[in-house]
């Protein structure tokens, strides 16, 4: 885990007080929000890319309100996670560094394209408005770094529902695994076993493993490269 090496040194410079979290109080889990829903889109930190690239619509930080969101705006997400300008060189670039076979790299590239956005919308919007639960990783931010880990690698399994309960995280689970199902569809006939899909399902719920990864710890490194410039 890169990112947690990465982030030992910002908490050590003092990142995060700990000692502010209210005792008796649960850091991962702050109150949810009983604010109606509303169909205007959700807001986002100004300039909060991960590491300035790689787009972050879909995390609640520890000191920001989260409204409830309607079914619309659970797609708007999905839509700006899939389609942002920064995703298509990006997976252009996994695409290159990955297992070339006997594809060509145009049609790996649209196969990639096809799976990220066919696992968003199932996993960010579809599954999460038929099935009121919270599409949003709320970072925690707050005890060691093993500690916050370990939570951003369970909000695979356990989320939220859309009144602030803890559930498992079906979205997650059954959405990639719909959208593995799906990708048969257009994959070649020897892609299209059950081994196939199951190992596209399982390499799906890694990369959004990863990625919640990135969401917990980025707060941290944005503020210690703040810092960085701040003081040259």
């Amino acid at each position: 885990m890169l990112l947690t090496v990465c982030v030992a040194g910002a908490q050590d410079l003092g990142t995060r007080d700990s000692s502010a979290a209210t005792p008796g109080t649960d850091a991962a889990t702050p109150p949810a929000s009983h604010e109606q829903p509303n169909d205007a889109p959700p807001s986002a930190p100004a300039n909060d890319r991960i590491f300035g690239i790689l787009p972050n619509y879909a995390t609640v930080e520890r000191d920001r309100t989260a409204q409830q969101l309607s079914s619309r705006q659970e797609f708007q997400l999905a839509g700006l996670g899939s389609f942002d300008p920064y995703v298509f060189p990006y997976v252009g670039v996994m695409v290159g560094l990955g297992q070339g076979g006997q594809q060509s790299y145009v049609r790996r590239y649209a196969t990639a394209m096809a799976d990220n956005s066919i696992g968003n919308f199932m996993t960010s919007a579809i599954l999460p408005s038929l099935l009121h639960q919270d599409p949003r990783y709320y970072a925690r931010e707050r005890g060691s770094v093993f500690g916050r880990a370990v939570y951003a690698l369970s909000r695979s399994i356990i989320t939220r529902s859309s009144a602030g309960r803890a559930q498992f995280n079906y979205s997650e689970m059954a959405g990639n695994f719909s959208a593995a199902a799906i990708s048969n569809g257009y994959y070649p006939s020897s892609d299209r076993s059950a081994a196939g899909t199951l190992t596209r399902f399982a390499s799906q719920v890694l990369n959004d493993a990863l990625a919640n990864q990135m969401k917990e710890f980025w707060p941290d490194i944005r503020a210690f490269l703040a810092r960085r410039r701040a003081g040259r």
